[in-house]
């Protein structure tokens, strides 16, 4: 079973933003399936969009534990997030 970065539950939603923000401009994580009309835009909320960037950024960066760390607001979960057409990268 794949290990996924995802964000943490109950999560401050500004950090997680902060976050979001980070892995998708500084980190480089592929956060085109995010954007409007992309297959994971629905639900439109930080902590699944979060989610999806730290897991990108997490495998884009070899797997590491330090990888999945964003200031303490993610976390590790062997849970699929995946819904519908839109797959977490460590779920392709």
């Amino acid at each position: 079973m794949p290990l996924h970065c995802i964000a943490k539950s109950g999560a401050n939603p500004q950090k997680l933003q902060t976050a979001l923000d980070w892995a998708c401009g500084v980190g480089k994580a592929d956060w085109s399936p995010l954007q409007p009309g992309q297959p994971c835009y629905e639900p439109n909320n930080v902590f699944v969009h979060a989610s999806y960037a730290f897991d990108a950024y997490y495998h884009q960066m070899g797997k590491t534990k330090e990888a999945c760390d964003f200031n303490g607001v993610a976390a590790f979960t062997t849970a699929d997030l995946s819904h519908g057409s839109c797959k977490l990268p460590g779920s392709l």
